[in-house]
């Protein structure tokens, strides 16, 4: 039987007079497998895992951690117990192994262990050709794997995970589940982290909290079992898919939509009526198919979700469509010395349709991203942007288009007002122009309580809320996000994407790119960057069909994705 590593009994802790961070929670935690900490922003997990932590004092009930009081046994517990930040906390300018020695410096590891666990750290996470290069080089996939290497240098009983995989590319994220997993299987207790549900489902138990409380501990698959029945495809929407979507956010028992490729997922509430296709399209081809419910449905259905999310931003769409590309990239390529980062990077986006930008961390999608929106000069080739040269009309070409850089980057020391107002400044509007813009914005993404607030620390998901507004009030006609919710849950992420439909609706053309690959199935068409080049090119469904064999017969846009990088790798090779 495995030992009971972690108990919390009533555990509680407030910040200021902020509502309770933690709530009363009551629970316990094992070794030898791994536990999923799971629930949106806000909903107490990190604060958790820093209770176990001791680095912050619980204001009522009882915790100990390896049978250690986490206060009072504070050294102890740094010997039994490893913790992975979640964001990346090691030295840039030092190398991969100089970071290890630090940590072994620091953790208190002997001179005559360190050649052994540093040989079997490096050989476990793949970083040993990779010693001698610094850590600010690494890729997102290979930081993560440092951090993990550098948390490891003293074996530990317990393993604290803080999202591990926000950023992380596909495969990346695969060979971190590989490495916990011979963890776990050595042992360790681990506690995952996660906003990401699909992660949670992966775990043997999940502990899912909102709102500081505890909602649920368990098996994933037996809260996922209530949701049997309750699950359907709108299948063959097609291009309708988006206009299905909307309708099913104002039908009467449906809790939750989204779009998968060419079809809508639906989850009806317990007790609804079996939708027919008739309530979501006139289209005779359309059918409605039950589907498997996932562990997501559950989170969405435990939350009490009434109804999808729907942007303040809708509006009646028009026949916008055009034959002339909005977005065109021709044979784009920017060097550094004799690295290649983009090779002749090729592609064009119409008007009204969201494009996705896939591909590895350093495969060169951000390196394309930036010289399309005129923030990096390319080598060679042409970019395009609503009828202007990027290169030849920078200025021009940057007012036409709203940019949402990857991490939060307005003012944090300015507030959400502020903000509004330095950025439709720099936009050029003015005066009642100026006044109209940012009262549009406030009312359409919610953001009036926060608006005296500073942009640094108003909730993160307000943080996206607020990105996105400064990056539209002037409405341009073309929109780039750059991995627009990394490491948002699924609330969040919903909320996001309601208000990027309703742009498109308006004929806004959106160009993306994500890690979450459940996201890049909301896109109209996908191109895959490796190596510096687009490797493929298609729809979501179009990308899953290529590689679906009689041993996959039902690939998910994940398994497309892993299997046309190993392809590619398979011809280079060759």
């Amino acid at each position: 039987m495995s030992e009971t590593l972690v108990r919390l009994e009533g555990v509680s802790k407030r910040f200021g007079s902020a509502p309770l961070a933690v709530a009363e929670v009551t629970t316990t935690i094992v070794g030898g497998g791994i536990t999923a900490l799971a629930g949106p922003d806000g909903a107490g997990k990190t604060t958790l895992l820093r209770l176990m932590l001791g680095l912050l004092k619980s204001d009522a009930g009882k915790l100990t951690v390896c049978d250690l009081d986490p206060i009072s046994h504070a050294h102890r517990l740094r010997e039994v117990v490893a913790y992975m930040p979640q964001r990346f906390g090691l030295y840039e300018d030092l190398t991969v192994f100089e970071n290890l020695r630090l940590y072994a410096d620091l953790r208190g590891v002997a001179e005559q262990q360190r050649a052994e666990t540093f040989e079997r750290l490096l050989t476990l996470t793949g970083l040993a050709a990779f010693q001698s290069r610094l850590a600010g080089a690494l890729s997102g996939g290979m930081k993560q794997k440092l951090g993990l290497a550098c948390a490891l240098v003293r074996a530990p009983r317990l393993l604290l995970l803080d999202e591990p995989s926000v950023g992380v590319d596909p495969i990346s994220r695969r060979d971190l589940w590989r490495l916990i997993r011979v963890l776990a299987g050595e042992g360790i207790g681990i506690v995952w982290s996660t906003a990401y549900l699909d992660e949670a489902e992966r775990c043997e138990r999940v502990l899912l909290m909102n709102d500081g409380k505890l909602m649920y501990e368990g098996v994933p698959s037996e809260l996922t079992k209530r949701m049997a029945g309750r699950t359907f495809h709108v299948r063959n929407a097609g291009e309708q898919r988006r206009a299905v979507l909307a309708v099913a956010a104002k039908r009467t028992g449906v809790i939750d939509a989204v779009i998968q490729g060419s079809n809508v997922r639906i989850v009806m509430a317990e007790g609804a009526a079996t939708p027919s296709p008739e309530e979501f399209s006139k289209d005779s081809g359309v059918d409605i198919v039950a589907v498997s419910p996932r562990f997501e449905d559950a989170f969405i259905n435990l939350l009490g979700s009434k109804s999808p999310a729907v942007s303040r931003l809708a509006r009646a769409s028009d026949n916008f469509r055009t034959t002339e590309p909005v977005i065109v990239a021709k044979d784009l390529t920017r060097r550094y010395g004799s690295f290649t980062a983009a090779d002749r990077i090729s592609f064009s986006i119409g008007k009204g349709e969201i494009f996705g930008l896939l591909g590895p961390n350093g495969a060169g999608k951000s390196t394309t991203f930036k010289m399309l929106c005129g923030l990096l000069r390319p080598t060679s080739g042409e970019a395009r942007v609503a009828g202007l040269d990027v290169v030849a009309q920078t200025s021009a070409a940057r007012n036409r288009l709203g940019y949402m850089a990857q991490k939060f980057s307005l003012y944090g020391d300015l507030s959400a007002r502020q903000n509004l107002d330095f950025f439709a400044g720099v936009y050029g509007l003015t005066g009642a122009q100026r006044h109209d813009a940012v009262k549009r914005v406030t009312e359409a993404f919610g953001l009036g309580r926060y608006l005296d607030t500073n942009a640094g620390t108003i909730p993160a998901g307000y943080k996206q809320r607020l990105a996105l507004a400064c990056a539209i009030m002037h409405e341009p006609p073309v929109l780039f996000l750059d991995e627009p919710t990394s490491g948002v849950d699924p609330l969040t992420r919903r909320e996001f994407w309601a208000h990027i439909n309703a742009l498109v609706a308006g004929g806004v053309t959106v160009m993306v790119t994500t890690h979450f690959l459940d996201e890049a199935e909301y896109c109209d068409r996908i191109a895959l960057v490796y190596r510096g080049r687009v490797i493929a090119t298609g729809s979501p469904d179009d990308l899953k069909s290529s590689v679906r064999t009689q041993a996959l017969p039902d690939p998910t846009l994940e398994d497309a994705f892993i299997a046309l990088v190993e392809a590619d790798d398979r011809t280079v090779a060759a």
